[in-house]
This record gives structure tokens, sequence and C-alpha cells, in this order.
């Protein structure tokens, strides 16, 4: 992992030093004396426009001698606009230090926070959310590769930010770190691959890393789940040997009789589609069918490190989707814990029968505050938004500001989709209360989906359905702070939506 480290040494003991330059390519007298101290290459450079203007991102990598004769990288990156510049593209910029400092094989680079203002960032704020992009930058999961000790000795490994108060900045990062660590986690769990994380080896996962944090964790395994009724998620995961398992996760932080905020999520830890099988091309990547529990047990985790002021409940299904012998068959007709019954018409529509039963359990359970379920759940979102958006759907106009609020401030973009009686109606099915898929083939899919766990909502409960089917996996790595892979998309917003909504009050 990245070493970040905050200090008052020397800012030219590293490898690299990165510098911020706005789009009126102002120097300020921190920037000058950079500038002098290598020979005016940074002004030479910047005088032309048609190399760099300054705009958001745009980076002059530089290779100079100082005046004692030492190598060093110079990383210039452009802020844009300093007015406009939001929290989240701090976080971006510290990305893109990590990525061409690591590009340059500099094993340390240096940032100095002291007397630099961007924007309406400086000091110890400015320092936090750089080093904190620079983090989540750097997250890798390589523990399954053996080849990579060459590599590994040109990566960047201290990431050097330079402060007047030491310990106050280390004091500032510590929130921005238990978030970033969050992340890491749900990286980690979207990741690993899935003869290694099944349902009971992911419930052991959260509770070896929740409960030292002060989270209360029940598990809730078949046996339970027969005697409460749990048809749906368990006519799903009876195609596999491995058992089934919820888990229910409780962070008590804010006031005795506060209702908890209560996050729910999918957790198909590998989906065949079972009977309704998968294509074979592309199925790997069906391991991360988890991710929306990822972002639950992230956001948990990020919660608890925080010590927030807040009362949090968190639920997750567990469940693995094959076609084995006893799988489940299209045009069964399941019970769910709701009492509902369901006819399957697709076994590959098996993330809203997981979450079905976890949000009846929930209502049966805990006085909700609201409810906000995260899923992988259809491949229609992807057709709706691609992978810049996920889907929000909500019955309270006022909760899906607060979640589309706080994906602005993160930069994990929602999108909000629509419910409507004509989608409800498509559910029906003629020998069932409900059907787990559309009527009409190819039409409004997530939608549908939506409807279909909104049926299990009781009235009067605030409800969002995050459809994260496009967004839970990065294929491309464009993403300044988040290699190529798992995202763990949603610990990031969870956690800024409770914080804005729920621990400012």
């Amino acid at each position: 992992m990245l070493n970040i480290s905050f200090e008052t040494k020397d800012l030219y003991t590293n490898d690299a030093i990165a510098v911020l330059i706005n789009d009126q390519l102002h120097m300020d007298k921190h920037l000058m004396e950079i500038d002098q101290k290598h020979h005016g290459v940074i002004s030479k450079n910047i005088k032309d426009k048609n190399k760099f203007q300054g705009k958001f991102g745009q980076a002059l990598n530089l290779t100079t001698s100082d005046k004692d004769g030492n190598l060093r990288s110079l990383i210039v990156l452009g802020v844009g606009d300093e007015a406009k510049l939001e929290e989240y593209q701090l976080e971006q910029l510290g990305g893109k230090i990590y990525a061409h400092a690591k590009a340059a094989k500099a094993l340390s680079v240096g940032f100095s926070a002291t007397d630099v203002r961007v924007g309406d960032f400086k000091g110890n704020k400015l320092s936090s959310i750089v080093a904190s992009g620079a983090l989540l930058a750097a997250y890798k999961f390589d523990k399954y590769r053996t080849t990579q000790k060459e590599i590994e000795k040109f990566v960047t490994k201290d990431f050097n930010v330079i402060v007047e108060e030491q310990e106050s900045a280390y004091h500032a990062f510590e929130e921005y770190k238990a978030v970033a660590m969050a992340v890491y986690f749900a990286r980690d769990l979207v990741s690993e691959v899935p003869n290694v994380l099944y349902p009971e080896s992911y419930a052991e996962q959260i509770i070896n890393k929740l409960e030292p944090l002060g989270v209360e964790i029940d598990i809730i395994g078949e046996r339970e789940m027969h005697d409460l009724g749990m048809g749906a998620i368990l006519g799903v995961g009876q195609g596999s040997e491995k058992e089934s398992k919820i888990v229910v996760m409780r962070y008590n932080g804010g006031e005795d009789n506060a209702k908890p905020v209560c996050f729910v999520g999918k957790g198909v830890t590998f989906d065949t589609g079972g009977i309704s099988l998968k294509p074979p091309a592309g199925m790997d990547s069906m391991k991360y069918d988890m991710g929306g529990s990822a972002a639950v047990v992230g956001a948990m985790k990020a919660i608890a490190l925080r010590s927030a002021k807040v009362n949090v409940v968190g639920i997750v299904g567990l469940v693995e989707n094959m076609p084995g012998s006893n799988a489940q068959r299209p045009g069964d007709v399941v019970k769910t814990m709701s009492g509902k019954t369901v006819e399957v018409l697709n076994t590959d529509a098996e993330g809203r029968l997981v979450l079905c039963d976890c949000v009846t359990y929930l209502q049966e359970n805990f006085e909700p505050e609201c409810i906000i379920d995260l899923a992988t759940l259809t491949g229609a979102i992807l057709v709706a938004l691609g992978n810049s958006y996920a889907g929000c759907f909500a019955n309270d106009d006022e909760l899906a500001n607060q979640l589309i609020s706080a994906s602005h401030k993160t930069n994990e973009k929602l999108w909000r989709m629509p419910l409507h009686k004509d989608f409800d109606e498509m559910i029906k099915s003629p020998i069932a209360d409900i059907a787990n898929i559309g009527g009409e083939r190819g039409m409004a899919g997530s939608s549908t989906a939506a409807h279909f766990i909104g049926r299990f909502i009781k009235d009067g409960v605030k409800w969002s359905h995050l459809d994260i089917a496009g967004t839970a996996w990065d294929k491309k790595g464009k993403n300044a702070i988040c290699p190529k892979g798992a995202v763990g998309f949603g610990v990031r917003l969870l956690n800024k939506f409770v914080l804005d909504n729920y621990e400012s009050k």
C-alpha cells in the first residue's frame, strides 16, 4: 500500500515533485521557488500555450536537475478554473500525481501544502484530499501474482506531503483515510476469486473486519431462513452446494431512540444465471455480482472507522446462483418471507429474489429511517446509462435528491430513473402474486426490477434502489482514483449521504 506521510522536511528529498497551476498559469511564490531551483524549466515550458494551458488534469512531465545536480521529475498538473474546483476533482489530481510519479519510476513523490491555496482549499484540507486521491489510485489486487518482484522495484512507494503542522495534518487525514480503507475493502471483496469468496467465507470476512470496529454481526443460515419463510433467497441458492447466508450488521453511534439508516446489498458471489444459463463469454466477470453487498459492507466499515454519530443497519444476502441438479427451474413458484408468492420466469433474474427477503427481514426487525438497496441488478441499466451513471429509483423525492447530491460530491454519479404504475403492471403473474421479470421481453427491464423490490417495501417507508451494474467494475481504467477492475462504487456515496444528512443534524 502507498505510504502517505505528512512531513515538515525538505520537499527536495523526493525523486519527483508535483505542483498545481490554474488555467491563468499564475505562478505563486511557492511555485516560483521550485521553478528557480530547477533553472526556470516550469516557466519556460508553460510559455508555449500549444504545449500547456493549465486545463484541469492536463499534465507536463519534466525531467530536470536542481542546482546541486540532482536529477528529478517535475509533474506540473493543471487545475483549470480554481473557482469551479470541486473536492472530488482535487482527489482526482492526487490520483493523477500518483500515476505520473509511477510512470516516471519515481520511488517517492512530494507535494507541498505549505502556504499553498487551490480554489477554496488550503492547508490540512488540501493535503488530506490530494493524499486521499493518491491512496485510492494506488490500490492493487495482486495476491495471486508470483512474477511481479522486478516490476515492484520501480513502483512509487511514498507520497510525502510537506506541511507546517505534522500532527494536525495526520489528524485531518484520518477521516479521509478511513473512507479510502473502506473502499479498499470493498474492492478486495469484488476482486476476490469465486472459489475463495463464497457465502460462508464472505460472512467470515465481514465478521473479522467489522466486529473489531464495534459493528454487531448476526449471521442467518439456511435453517433459520427456512424457519423465517425466506423461500425467495433459498430458491436462488438451492442449486449450489455452498450454503446461503444473510449477514446483518448493526452500528450504533447515534441516539438510542434514533431510527437507523438502512442499507441492503445483493451478494451473489457468483452468478451463472442458473438454469437460465448465461453465455460463456464473459461469465468469469460474474464474480462481481456481489458489488452491491461490497458497497454496503464497505460503507459500514467507513462509518465505523469514523466513529460516526448515527445508527446504521446493513444487510447483505449472500448466495451462489448455480445450475446444479437441485437448481430452481423457470416456472417454479416460491413463497417469500412477506408471504407473497413469486413465479420465477427466469432464474437469471435472481438478485431481486435475494433482496426481497432481505428488505422484508429488515422491516420486520427494525424501524428504518430509510432503506437504500444496491445491486448489480440488470443489464438494461447499461443500455440506458452505460458505465457513467448508476440508476437511482426512489419512492421519495427528498431521499432521491439527497442521494443525487451526495453523488455529485463524490463523483459516484446517479441518474434518477422512473417508477410508474405501467411498469408495476408488467410484473403481474397469471398464477402467483408477482413474476420475477416483466412480461414484455426487453422492455423497461431496470424499472420492472425496481418495481419488484418496491412490492416488498411497506407503506410509508422511504426507499431507494440503486442499480450499479454498469459502475461496479471499470474495464477501461480511465478513473483517476481507481485502476482497472473493482471500483468499490457506492462506499463513498453512502458515506457522504450519511455524513451530510444524518451527522450534520
